[in-house]
């Protein structure tokens, strides 16, 4: 299942509230671009393990599993797959 519009509405509502959910790319690199930061990664992390029922354990906390839409999508992919 796709969850691309569930994790794009949080982050621009959470992160980027003046910009429309459409124009924020799947691909687009979210750290290097400074929308989320470190603490914003936690939360990002506590959201998608609420949301989607998933568990991030410390060693698949890798920047590269959060660093754009598309890539958190299929981090809950997989981890949906394998828990």
């Amino acid at each position: 299942m796709d969850h691309t519009q569930t994790i794009t509405k949080f982050l621009v509502d959470e992160f980027l509230p003046d910009v429309p959910a459409e124009s924020l790319a799947a691909d687009y690199d979210l750290l290097s671009g400074g929308v989320i930061d470190s603490l914003g990664l936690l939360k990002v992390i506590a959201w998608l393990e609420d949301r989607f029922d998933v568990v991030v354990d410390d060693i698949e906390i890798e920047p590269d599993n959060f660093r754009t839409v598309a890539a958190m999508n299929a981090f809950v992919q997989n981890a949906r797959r394998t828990g």
